[in-house]
């Protein structure tokens, strides 16, 4: 999907040059902790959002997991390249 090769390179440029008042840089300068710990906050709301709120709230809930997922592999140097051969592999 494009939008997430878009969101992804933010998320880069964002580690490399780490301006003043980012999110992404705070999180990268959090380090992996931090970031794992926002991943299982947002994961608890996706859960919480399917359960009992709107679809349009679950949209909202399932971006923000998918954002953070892709901070964390920023941080760790894991592409979106990188994950769709993994998905591929899995379709044989």
């Amino acid at each position: 999907m494009e939008i997430i090769d878009e969101v992804f390179e933010i998320i880069l440029e964002r580690k490399k040059e780490a301006p003043e008042g980012s999110y992404v840089a705070q999180l990268m300068f959090g380090g992996q902790e931090k970031i794992l710990v926002k991943i299982e906050e947002e994961s608890a709301e996706v859960i919480q959002a399917a359960r009992i709120e709107t679809r349009e709230e679950l949209v909202h809930e399932i971006a923000d997991l998918i954002f953070h997922v892709l901070v964390l592999m920023g941080y760790e140097d894991i592409t979106p390249e990188d994950l769709s051969a993994e998905l591929r592999s899995r379709m044989k």
